[in-house]
């Protein structure tokens, strides 16, 4: 065994060596951090408008410069985070193969928010003919971004895209309206459309846990620039029907919690009708002169903006003739295809990673073509992932032409089928509570869970205050898809009320467990959501212009549920739950009529007896769209 002595310098130079190498350490880590720092060069810039309002720009530019590379731009209210030349992201553009292919990545805060300059304006109105360079909408400060790249941005190709998911899918469905000539290709995903009907009202009806959640963390008043989210709201307790039953009526939220921090969220209850307050904010109208390929993509299971998503393909669809407009829609939830890999959500299972197929088969292919010229991968009209068989599907046409009409009649005993029955009783009635209103989950939550839709429904079946309708057992798959209508006679005692309807997919008793059923249920009688929607019935004829119920008179209400691409198998009974509150999704209905309902005072909250009809005068049905290539 040999000893080695160190004198004072040779323990010195050890140190430095030990000191070097927790260095080289310590750099590899952060290197490992930020994964992009040798394959990215980062700029930030503030560019002017045309009004001269200064927006925040972060620009991510390939080191190689052996060839020209596109820009591909997200544009948001989020945060183009970090901040700094020397930070960077852990994850960079829409997803890792996007990364890993080569884009110059461009992200921009939106006027007003975080680091730039203006004052922001929820899903801004947009102008159609603008008469001076003080009009600016989206469509105007995306071109003007895109005009300002193409002019100081080094190495690029000329072309650019536009990608986003929810809030920044507005902003990239926005931006394309008269459309800058760069544009090349777009991906709105998810995108916000009308705020009346996506998000935080559907129908009239108040989607209150999920609006209060977002909207308590970001639509908070700021002062000057910032960089840091502001803080998110701090629940007293985690059970959120507790939560906002104690609250009481709405008109306490804002007293009792948000205390004037949150200006939109009162200018939304100055505002329950579908006013010009509304209306301006609706971009469909306005999605023209749009000149680029479109692909939108969102989730059956997207609990926020499934709307947006369906009609802003339509729009362009409809106002674009001639362009590439694709429809994909996969089993996710609100961004589920850009993260993990979508081969669940909740207890239903899909049976592949179908978010990995859409970033790699789908999203790469399309930006590679139209933004670096690769081989077109001819994606189809629509491309669609069927939930129950699990398997992707392919159409020409979005619905697809392969359908036909039918119907779902409502029938006694709680009965349902596609052949109206004679004889039928004449309603069946429930007393609704809104003292006691019906859970939309048996999750202890305070907001909206991202997997909500998927959710087991025994829990509300069994209260007696929830209507059931079933099919026998199917003698063979059957697949329905595309549009559906709720067409549903219905009274009250009341002179308000709200109808919930719900889609399910109810399992045989024989059915087996799969290694993502939670360890507290069981896939055995399972009762899978599909589709749910709700109206306020005092909207029933016109969304601008309310009217009370009146009591005790059969009433017509059609309620359209969104789009649908669903297989319920052999031995699996199709379902339709019907209820008037669905809390704390959505805010309790007084069901008395008060002129402006986010106004109602504790005693105008009342029990009434709700019926529905399925009688030969007053028939009760689904109607939806089958498949006919089975």
């Amino acid at each position: 065994m040999i000893l080695r002595t160190f004198g004072p310098n040779s323990l010195s130079i050890l140190l430095v060596a030990l000191l070097g190498q927790l260095v080289v350490g310590q750099d590899a880590k952060e290197e490992e951090k930020n994964p992009w720092l040798d394959r990215y060069i980062k700029s930030e810039h503030r560019i002017a408008m045309r009004d001269g309002v200064e927006l925040f720009t972060a620009v991510y530019r390939p080191r190689d410069t052996s060839q020209p590379y596109p820009i591909l731009m997200k544009r948001t209210p989020y945060r183009s985070a970090p901040y700094g030349e020397k930070n960077y992201p852990k994850n960079l553009g829409p997803s890792l193969k996007l990364a890993e292919e080569g884009f110059i990545f461009v992200y921009q805060d939106v006027r007003g928010r975080y680091q730039s300059d203006g004052e922001f304006v929820h899903v801004t109105p947009h102008i159609d003919d603008k008469t001076g360079p003080q009009q600016v909408d989206e469509s105007s400060d995306t071109y003007d971004t895109i005009e300002w790249l193409l002019k100081n941005v080094p190495n690029h190709n000329g072309r650019v895209g536009i990608s986003g998911i929810s809030y920044p899918g507005f902003y990239a469905i926005a931006g394309a309206i008269d459309s800058h000539p760069a544009i090349a290709a777009i991906s709105p995903q998810a995108p916000v459309a009308n705020w009346y009907f996506d998000d935080f009202v559907h129908h009239g009806a108040f989607f209150l846990a999920h609006a209060f959640r977002w909207l308590s963390s970001n639509a908070q008043t700021r002062s000057g620039l910032i960089s840091e989210r502001p803080p998110s709201f701090k629940y007293p307790q985690q059970d959120g029907y507790q939560f906002f039953l104690d609250i009481g009526p709405m008109k306490n939220v804002d007293a009792r919690f948000l205390k004037g921090r949150v200006p939109f969220w009162n200018k939304m209850v100055e505002h329950p009708n579908y006013d010009d307050f509304w209306k301006q904010k609706n971009l469909l109208p306005h999605l023209r002169n749009i000149n680029c390929p479109v692909m939108v993509v969102t989730g059956w299971y997207d609990a926020e903006d499934l709307y947006g998503s369906f009609e802003v393909y339509r729009s362009v669809e409809e106002k674009n003739p001639g362009i590439a407009n694709t429809l994909v829609v996969g089993p996710w939830a609100h961004g589920g295809w850009a993260r993990a890999g979508g081969d669940h959500l909740g207890s239903a299972y899909f049976g592949s990673n179908t978010a990995d197929f859409f970033r790699e088969q789908i999203e790469l292919p399309f930006f590679k073509h139209h933004l670096k010229g690769a081989p077109d991968p001819k994606l189809p009209e629509a491309y669609v992932f069927e939930t129950g068989s699990n398997q992707w599907r392919q159409f020409s046409d979005w619905p697809p032409v392969e359908s036909r009409q039918a119907q779902l009649f409502l029938a006694d005993n709680g009965a349902l089928a596609f052949e109206r029955e004679r004889g039928s009783t004449q309603f069946d009635e429930y007393l609704s509570d809104p003292k006691h209103p019906v859970p939309y989950t048996e999750s202890i939550t305070t907001g909206m869970t991202r997997e909500y839709m998927t959710d087991d429904q025994r829990f509300a079946s069994r209260r007696a205050d929830v209507l059931v309708y079933q099919t026998a057992p199917l003698e063979a798959d059957l697949t329905l898809t595309g549009t559906m209508l709720a067409d549903i006679w219905i009274s009250t005692s009341g002179t308000d009320c709200d109808l919930v309807v719900k889609l399910v997919d109810v399992y045989p008793s024989d059915a087996e467990d799969h290694k993502y059923t939670p360890p507290t249920s069981s896939m055995s009688g399972q009762q899978m959501m599909i589709r749910s929607e709700v109206i306020r019935c005092r909207y029933r004829n016109d969304y601008s212009a309310p009217e009370p119920m009146v009591s005790n008179k059969p009433t017509r209400i059609q309620l359209p549920l969104m789009d649908v691409q669903h297989c319920f198998q052999k031995g699996h009974r199709i379902m339709v739950q019907l209820q008037s509150s669905w809390f704390p999704l959505v805010d309790r209905n007084p069901q008395s009529y008060v002129a402006n309902i986010y106004r109602a005072d504790e005693q105008d909250f009342r029990a009434t007896r709700q019926r529905v009809y399925h009688s030969k005068r007053f028939p009760s049905a689904l109607n939806v769209r089958l498949m006919i290539d089975e």
